[in-house]
């Protein structure tokens, strides 16, 4: 079944949607700026019982913001953004249910499995997300590094998810050159997601309304959620409320 999955997105310090494609080092091209700080956020969610959501610092400038998240709510969340072995334990033991990595599995552009087997040292296969973000190449998707700046060689296929699946809990996958601009989810990603991954997958990426999660539940067959950003009435969208989402994934838990 496909459920509603939380996020919260920082960028110099602050809880912002922006448009995922137009991330530089010097700024990005921005959705919305929130008034609340990330804490704020991560309580909502966890008042709701919104499972699984994530915490992403897009940049440098974001610790304390995402550390005071996962405070609010401890195992509520995941945490991704410049995880390495050397400060995943930090954040595992600041409260994320999960650290969440990409750009440090690469080295000169390369998929590093010794790389990955550093990082699983310290979190346990248990206790890591991978994020195969990525940018359609041709026919296909390669995988974005550096806040989606830097896209590599490194396809994802079906091969590629079986294979990485034994590595991980879960994975999570944005559409870079969807992401903010709430003109539809890549159907074909989805899609793919939904046939080949063996462990739980998040999809992020131009989700507009509450349809959409009915076509991400219809594309994958109920197996992979769906993050709503920009569109979202707390991120100062008017697509879709909170509370459809509430609701929406109250619907799909099966009867007690």
């Amino acid at each position: 079944m496909t459920l509603f999955r939380p996020c919260i997105d920082l960028h110099q310090g602050q809880v912002k949607q922006i448009v995922g494609g137009s991330l530089t080092d010097q700024g990005a091209r921005t959705n919305f700026v929130s008034a609340h700080d990330a804490a704020w956020y991560a309580d909502l969610y966890r008042q709701h019982a919104l499972q699984g959501g994530h915490v992403i610092a897009l940049g440098p400038g974001n610790k304390e913001q995402a550390l005071s998240a996962l405070a609010a709510w401890p195992q509520g969340l995941q945490f991704g953004g410049g995880v390495t072995p050397d400060n995943a334990a930090e954040f595992l033991a600041a409260g994320a249910s999960h650290v969440i990595v990409t750009s440090y599995l690469f080295e000169n552009g390369e998929f590093s499995w010794e790389r990955l087997e550093q990082i699983k040292a310290v979190t346990g296969a248990e206790r890591l997300v991978l994020d195969l973000s990525c940018r359609r190449v041709g026919q296909g998707w390669c995988i974005a590094t550096d806040r989606w700046q830097t896209v590599t060689k490194t396809e994802v296929t079906a091969e590629l998810l079986t294979t990485l699946a034994e590595h991980c809990a879960e994975f999570l996958i944005h559409a870079a050159d969807v992401e903010g601009l709430q003109g539809g989810i890549d159907t074909e990603l989805v899609s793919l997601l939904g046939e080949a991954s063996p462990i739980p997958v998040t999809y992020a990426g131009g989700a507009r309304n509450l349809a959409d999660l009915q076509q991400v539940h219809e594309l994958s067959q109920g197996r992979v959620d769906l993050t709503i950003g920009s569109a979202l009435d707390i991120f100062g969208g008017n697509g879709v409320t909170l509370q459809d989402c509430i609701d929406w994934n109250n619907s799909q838990q099966p009867a007690s």
